[in-house]
């Protein structure tokens, strides 16, 4: 029980953050929090975390913090700024992953402590790197067109929770299969990358209902260089 509720705590100060950079920071505030999520959510998802019995990976919270930060660029900003952004995650993620394996190649010094630990942690990046930014590619350009689709199918202000939660139905499954696909597969027994991409599914589209208030609240900023 004590991971369900740190878990609650843990998307609230999430996305609390996510408004928070957003509100200080104006539109260059949402292309910094898709840069550092994209690297967070990948240094996350390395862990796996038992929530009554159900296993689940860490990095859903940021990842759908990316779609929300997706919608909300598409939503004030147009298609094109939120296409921009997900090009900007792209080159984050892949610069991260570059400079991260030469650190590894580094021969460390003998009161060197930390590169065993790095190893561990950062010897996977190049897998699930892989597989993030394949189905980020993905889902990213997949939700941005979706979204910008229902747009004109729900295009009423307090329409937006059908514009952000219908994009994201197709899209988060589109990426969970991609990402679980590349990044666990024949590393799991079938069984339980069966049930890690099932769960995984379902908590982005639960984390994605919970993160519409926030996307409401963040819309509803009004910055003076945007007047």
């Amino acid at each position: 029980m004590f991971n369900l509720g740190w878990g609650a705590v843990f998307v609230l100060v999430t996305y609390g953050f996510f408004l928070l950079c957003y509100r200080l920071f104006g539109k260059k505030g949402l292309y910094a929090w898709i840069g550092v999520a994209t690297v967070i959510a990948n240094i996350q998802v390395t862990k796996t975390i038992d929530i009554m019995g159900i296993v689940l990976t860490l990095g859903n919270t940021m990842y759908v913090s990316m779609y929300l930060t997706s919608d909300l660029l598409n939503e004030k900003y147009g298609p094109g700024e939120a296409r921009k952004a997900v090009w900007f995650g792209f080159f984050t993620l892949i610069m991260t992953t570059v400079l991260m394996q030469m650190v590894l190649f580094f021969e460390p010094a003998p009161t060197d402590f930390a590169q065993e630990s790095m190893a561990k942690l950062f010897g996977l990046l190049p897998r699930l790197a892989l597989g993030s930014l394949t189905a980020y590619f993905i889902s990213q350009f997949l939700d941005v067109r979706l979204y910008s689709w229902l747009r004109k199918v729900a295009p009423g202000r307090n329409q937006l929770w059908i514009r952000t939660n219908g994009s994201s139905i197709i899209s988060s499954f589109v990426d969970t299969l991609v990402f679980c696909t590349i990044a666990f597969a024949f590393i799991y027994p079938w069984d339980v990358w069966l049930e890690i991409f099932l769960t995984t599914y379902v908590i982005k589209f639960v984390l994605t209902a919970v993160g519409t208030p926030f996307l409401y609240a963040a819309r509803s900023f009004k910055f003076k260089d945007e007047a």
